[in-house]
C-alpha cells in the first residue's frame, strides 16, 4: 500500500537505483524472508553501484579515448618488449597518484595507442579524470581557441585533468605557437598531474621535432625525468593479425 508513494518520493530524491532495486525485490521469490536491514542494505548497494557506474560513464565520455581498450585485453604473447610486471604495476594507478608521467615509444603498429588507452581507461575506473588527444589535433584546436578567445580557458581545463594522454607525439616539427602551447601545458601540469605521451619517434629525436633547443630542454625536463618509459619493438601487430586472418579465411574458388 505504501509502495507507490515511496517510489514517488524516491523519484523526487533522484534515488533511481533504489527504485530499480525495490522493483527487483518485489519480484524476488521469498524476499519477505529477508530482514528489514538486509533489504535496505541491498537497496543502498544498488544505488551506490548505479551512481558509480554513471560517474564512470561520464568520465569515459569526457576522456574521448581513441580505442575501446582495457588492461585485461593487453596481449603479452607478442614479442614486443612489453614488461608484464611493469604494466601490471602501472594498472594500480599509483603512478598517477604520485603525479608521475609515462612515455610509450615504438614503431607503428606495435600497440602504443592501445596501451595508452588501456592505462587511461583504468585511470577512469579508479576515479581519475582523463583526456585523450592526438597531439597535432590538440594543437590545432588550441590555435582555433586562441582566435575565438577560449585559449586560456582551454589551457586551464587541460591543466586540471588528472591524466592527459598525448598520442602521436613528436610526429612533425612544431611552429613557435605550438611549442609555446605545449610548454604551457607541461609547465602547468608538472608535479601536479600526470601526462602520458605515445610516440613513434624515439625520445632522443624529440629535440629535433620540438625545434627550439631552449624550449625543448624545458619541456622534456618536465616530461621525462619522472616518466615511466615503455619502449616497444618488433613487427606491426596489425599486419600480423591481418595476415593471420587471411591465412585462415576460406578459399573462394575461381568462377570458370
Amino acid at each position: 500500500m505504501l509502495t507507490h508513494p515511496t517510489i514517488e518520493n524516491l523519484h523526487t530524491l533522484h534515488l533511481h537505483g533504489m527504485i530499480r532495486g525495490l522493483n527487483d525485490q518485489n519480484e524476488m521469490p521469498r524476499c519477505e524472508e529477508l530482514t528489514f536491514m538486509e533489504r535496505f542494505g541491498l537497496l543502498v548497494d544498488r544505488e551506490m553501484t548505479e551512481r558509480q557506474n554513471a560517474k564512470l560513464a561520464r568520465r569515459l565520455k569526457s576522456a574521448r579515448l581513441r580505442q575501446d581498450a582495457c588492461m585485461e585485453d593487453i596481449d603479452f604473447r607478442y614479442p614486443r618488449g612489453l614488461d608484464r610486471s611493469l604494466i601490471l604495476s602501472m594498472a594500480s594507478c599509483q603512478w598517477i597518484k604520485s603525479r608521475d608521467n609515462c612515455a610509450i615509444t615504438g614503431p607503428t603498429g606495435v600497440g602504443k595507442s592501445f596501451l595508452a588507452c588501456a592505462l587511461a581507461q583504468k585511470a577512469c575506473r579508479e576515479g581519475y579524470s582523463v583526456y585523450y588527444a592526438r597531439t597535432a589535433r590538440l594543437l590545432n584546436e588550441l590555435a582555433a581557441a586562441r582566435a575565438d578567445g577560449a585559449h586560456a580557458r582551454r589551457l586551464a581545463a587541460l591543466a586540471r585533468t588528472d591524466l592527459l594522454v598525448l598520442d602521436d607525439w613528436a610526429m612533425a616539427p612544431l611552429n613557435d605557437a605550438q611549442r609555446r602551447d605545449l610548454f604551457e601545458i607541461l609547465d602547468d601540469r608538472y608535479d601536479r598531474h600526470s601526462t602520458l605521451v605515445a610516440a613513434q619517434v624515439p625520445i632522443e629525436q624529440w629535440y629535433e621535432s620540438i625545434g627550439d633547443p631552449t624550449l625543448a630542454d624545458a619541456m622534456l625536463d618536465r616530461l621525462i625525468h619522472n616518466a615511466h618509459k615503455i619502449c616497444l619493438k618488433g613487427p606491426s601487430i596489425r599486419k600480423e593479425k591481418a595476415k593471420a586472418r587471411m591465412d585462415t579465411a576460406p578459399t573462394i574458388p575461381d568462377k570458370q
